[in-house]
């Protein structure tokens, strides 16, 4: 028997779906890499583009990874009485290594098809594989630190099932001091807090990352019982305060027409920044907010979409951002302020439509999950 659907979950995994794809359609308008995303050096054509990528990019869309990785843990943590490591383990990388090989595979093979890369670079990504993503699937990234996630729930599952809310609040003060940590290495010293070339475990190094949006996922499931409309007050603040600083961290240090260090463009923009979990803390408590007994059945069947979406959207990102940047992001066929959002909805309709008719192929699950 299948669990009954939480309405809001679903509301978040589609809109943070959609800004994702956000997300790279942005990075058109400042990455100086030939493909179009951002790679190691940037650059800002113009005014419009610094502004319109800062909004879009920063301000609305970068939520998008730490709310699919609270939503995990939201809906994993702690284990189920009764279930497991093993029977865990089995569960969840059933669900995700098959489609994540698979879309490996294409991205190392596929873009052959249309000239995108030559056969050395497809070998050289066919080696690198049991390592890492192939270099034309950089998204998949986010796959190991969901990796990572699985594998660690079982361990802080029994903790989280003893601790108060003031040891959860505890160790969420911990975290909130590592995510400063990006922040201190870029503009102060890249070696902190024991951190050299000879050990890469700082003194925070097992309090910070991800896994402190798991117990922050946690904490909001177990022990805030806010009613709606401070929820709703309290999840607006810490959202736009979030959101606007990470905004104006990008376009303070974006300087139109000059190359910039993309560590140093993006140097607020790491997923486990202050003001990162700021915006995403406020944004899960807005969804929160959605009281509906059930989704529009079209929803529900697009969340039921979004890994499948996700593992595809490079594949439809890139020729649809080259019809409407042709090569000049300082100049697309239509305004940045359009553009940016027209790439990721068409994106958006062109994932949901491959990976809804790929569902209806027995045995899909191996595919898109």
């Amino acid at each position: 028997m299948s669990k009954p659907r939480i309405v809001f979950i679903d509301y978040i995994r589609v809109v943070a779906c959609f800004l994702v794809m956000l997300v790279h359609a942005s990075e058109n308008f400042y990455g100086a890499d030939s493909s179009g995303l951002a790679g190691n050096v940037s650059m800002l054509a113009n005014e419009a583009n610094r502004f319109w990528v800062a909004f879009y990019d920063g301000g609305i869309a970068r939520t998008c990874v730490p709310l699919f990785i609270v939503v995990s843990a939201f809906l994993l943590a702690p284990l189920p009485e009764g279930q497991g490591m093993g029977e865990f383990y089995r569960r969840r990388f059933r669900r995700i290594l098959p489609p994540m090989v698979i879309f490996m595979l294409i991205y190392t093979f596929l873009p052959l098809a249309w000239g995108a890369m030559t056969w050395e670079q497809s070998m050289a990504d066919l080696r690198r594989l049991p390592f890492n993503f192939p270099s034309m699937a950089g998204h998949l990234w986010f796959m190991y630190p969901l990796i990572s996630l699985y594998l660690i729930i079982p361990v802080v599952s029994p903790w989280l099932e003893r601790a108060s809310a003031r040891d959860e609040r505890i160790f969420l003060g911990i975290f909130g001091i590592s995510t400063l940590m990006p922040w201190i290495q870029r503009l102060i010293t890249p070696e902190l807090w024991g951190a050299c070339f000879w050990n890469r475990y700082d003194a925070l190094w097992y309090c910070s990352g991800y896994l402190g949006y798991l117990v922050l996922a946690h904490y909001i499931h177990k022990h805030i019982h806010w009613s709606r409309a401070k929820r709703l007050r309290v999840g607006a603040v810490c959202f736009v305060i979030g959101a606007a600083f990470t905004a104006w961290s990008f376009w303070w240090r974006g300087t139109p027409g000059e190359l910039i260090e993309t560590p140093l463009l993006e140097w607020s923009w790491e997923f486990c920044t202050p003001n990162v979990v700021l915006a995403t803390f406020g944004a899960f408590l807005l969804f929160t907010c959605i009281e509906r007994q059930q989704a529009p059945r079209l929803l529900t069947t697009t969340s039921k979409l979004t890994f499948g979406m996700y593992l595809m959207h490079l594949l439809f990102l890139a020729p649809i951002s080259a019809v409407f940047i042709q090569g000049n992001p300082a100049n697309p066929i239509i305004p940045v302020w359009a553009a940016i959002p027209v790439i990721a909805i068409l994106t958006f309709i062109c994932c949901w439509i491959t990976t809804r008719l790929l569902s209806l192929i027995p045995g899909s699950k191996w595919v898109i999950g």
